[in-house]
């Protein structure tokens, strides 16, 4: 198939040279498309379907067999060989079972060694002879050690995921899952669908995957790329709005209020305060007329444009076209017939020019957030009744700074430009956004996400356990609102692909204490896992228990308390071992990365050596977020954990 469009000759069918370099364009992204990856092979399941596919099954039409696989493939005459994943015959792959064989007679799946056909697999789903029973290759699968970055799941999607991963487009979904039960594996697979069965329209608005940190996106950016989707953007919330270059940090406190939903209102009344009513009459001038435009009818002008409550530049664009109508409406009135040009030329006129600029002058919004963080009586007066004088004083800025390029932004200062930015002018929005660790985001987060996809849908997916930040969300209900999605569908998955059995059960000792609403997840691994905690004399008992672990086929990881990362480097340096930062790609050579606990969330190492949890729950602010971070780096574990530590355990783990 790729050979087919390399060899593909288009001299002679483009119009212009234009359009022979747009062809090329999509003509290479084709082939980039087509890649062949060595250690993933083409097919792993076959479906025998009793009847034909649409067929009058009472007419004994004979069944079909179709292999499934990652993509489409034909053969060199056009027919297929292997259907796509997310194809609806493809669908039964995924949902069938001996209560519901959705008229298929036989699922096969194939199990692969390095892209080599190894094993396979039979359930008679429409022999009742046949005991329902729990598929072996399934299980390799799942727990086969994780080396480089993550990889789908195309093979091993569960019947409860597959029905999230094929929603439909219009509505959002909010997926509550615990650790490794494949929440990011299925926003991912569901950006996957929704491209397949609506590209047209996903190409025209766009899609984008936002996670919490670079080291996340380039751990999961191959997954879409090796299903053949190549058009899939991928930021961080900070990506998205970067309007000013980030040098500072706030207080904890700080950037909770800053972070508020309230901060919306804030902002809201200082942009809207910059209109002023006017006191005086445009006259216009045109050839030997003067066009006179009285103070009250301008103020009714500038009243309406208010009340419409359209962003501040829409409304600042459409003030001189009204003011021009209204010079229009006068001409009429005397007997002249003027026309649009006319109309644009008195928009144009320099009175009319003038007296917007004095009416509705244009609006910096990082001038204006900077204003708001720096004069306390512009705050006060837009944050009346909104933030006390205490929330006030707490985000105002002890050192004030001249300009914008002077100023020492935090994050939340940019989320708060974003927004600014927004009420001025009107955000681009997407056709599906994909939010993963969206725990972690403030209100003000939210908003900024929200508008990325206010004409579009968006796939929200999180752990309330694992929120680490201190306006870390508490309910989903409330994360959804503030995202502008109230009506999404909340679906929470409880069965554990990743985390083994004993290491689960140890974690979940903490939700009591971080999330007591939740429920605990369940492995399903047959493996129960390797688990032990040691109590340890120094670094160099950190170091032999990663030796020891490096024993083991796959990666390891060996997480930390933020402050305790130097000390745990200079000791693996000293002892030889040769260690990773987190999102650099593991090899056969060196399988060990050094994760602070603080970059954990979302990474997955076959084992893990955890050391000192007391410190780990240290690093945070207070208990309960340090209490969450630790659930978080205890959670990381694919094969098995080793906790190591020389101080007390935090008593919540009993």
């Amino acid at each position: 198939m790729r050979e087919d469009v390399e060899n593909l000759d288009i001299r002679d069918v483009t119009a212009n040279w234009v359009n022979a370099e747009v062809l090329a364009h999509q003509i290479e992204e084709r082939i980039k498309a087509l890649a062949d990856l060595s250690h993933t092979p083409l097919f792993f399941g076959r479906l025998d379907y009793l009847h034909a596919p649409g067929a009058d099954q009472a007419e004994g039409a004979e069944g079909e067999r179709f292999y499934i696989g990652r993509r489409h493939v034909h053969d060199a005459d056009g027919d297929p060989m292997v259907i796509d994943w997310r194809a609806p015959v493809s669908q039964p792959f995924y949902r069938a079972s001996k209560k519901d064989p959705m008229d298929i007679g036989l699922r096969r799946r194939f199990g692969y060694t390095g892209g080599d056909l190894t094993a396979y697999e039979d359930e008679h789903l429409s022999d009742p002879a046949e005991a329902a029973t729990t598929s072996k290759l399934l299980q390799r699968e799942i727990e086969r050690p994780r080396v480089g970055p993550m990889r789908d799941i195309v093979a091993t999607i569960q019947p409860e995921q597959d029905e999230i991963v094929r929603a439909g487009l219009s509505g959002t979904v909010c997926v509550q899952g615990g650790p490794g039960t494949g929440k990011t594996a299925v926003g991912l697979h569901r950006v996957a669908y929704l491209l397949y069965a609506h590209r047209e329209r996903l190409a025209r608005t766009g899609t984008l995957v936002i996670g919490p940190n670079k080291s996340f996106l380039h751990y999961i950016e191959q997954v879409l790329p090796a299903l053949g989707e190549l058009e899939v953007k991928q930021a961080t919330v900070d990506d998205l709005v970067a309007h000013v270059e980030v040098r500072g940090t706030d207080t904890a406190a700080a950037a909770v209020i800053k972070g508020d939903a309230r901060m919306a209102e804030v902002l809201r009344r200082a942009v809207r305060a910059h209109v002023t009513m006017p006191t005086e009459p445009v006259v216009v001038v045109r050839g030997s007329r003067r066009w006179r435009v009285p103070a009250y009818e301008l103020e009714e002008i500038v009243r309406e444009l208010l009340d419409r409550d359209i962003r501040y530049g829409a409304a600042r664009d459409a003030l001189p076209q009204r003011i021009a109508h209204a010079v229009l409406v006068q001409m009429e009135r005397s007997g002249e017939a003027p026309d649009d040009r006319v109309q644009d030329a008195v928009a144009r006129n320099a009175a009319v020019k003038a007296a917007v600029r004095a009416i509705w002058p244009p609006v910096d919004p990082a001038k204006l957030v900077l204003r708001l963080l720096t004069d306390a009586d512009f705050l006060a007066e837009h944050a009346d009744r909104v933030l006390d004088a205490d929330e006030q004083k707490e985000i105002l800025w002890s050192k004030p700074f001249r300009s914008v390029k002077s100023a020492k932004w935090s994050p939340a200062d940019a989320v708060l430009i974003d927004e600014a930015t927004d009420l001025v002018q009107r955000t681009h929005s997407l056709g599906h956004v994909v939010l993963d660790e969206a725990q972690d985001l403030s209100p003000m987060q939210y908003r900024a996400v929200g508008r990325r996809c206010t004409t579009g849908s968006a796939t929200v997916l999180g752990d309330l356990a694992q929120g680490t930040t201190p306006w870390a969300t508490r309910s989903w209900h409330e994360a959804l609102a503030h995202l502008g999605k109230p009506d999404a569908v909340i679906e929470e998955l409880t069965a554990g692909f990743r985390v083994p059995t004993d290491v689960i059960t140890y974690a979940s000792r903490l939700l009591p204490h971080i999330a007591p609403g939740l429920t605990p997840v369940a492995s399903v691994r047959e493996n129960p896992g390797f688990f032990e905690v040691r109590t340890i004399a120094g670094a160099a008992d950190v170091v032999a228990a990663c030796a020891e672990l490096l024993g083991n086929e796959g990666s390891t990881g060996l997480i930390a308390a933020d402050a305790r990362i130097p000390a745990l480097a200079e000791a693996l340096t000293a002892a030889g071992v040769p260690y990773l930062a987190p999102g650099e790609e593991t090899t056969r050579e060196t399988r060990l990365t050094l994760v602070p606990a603080s970059l954990a969330k979302g990474l997955e190492y076959d084992y893990v050596v955890l050391d000192e949890p007391q410190a780990v729950v240290d690093g945070e602010p207070d208990e309960r977020t340090g209490l969450r971070r630790l659930y978080v780096a205890l959670t990381r574990a694919v094969s098995g954990l080793v906790v190591t530590h020389a101080a007390p355990l935090p008593p919540q783990l009993g």
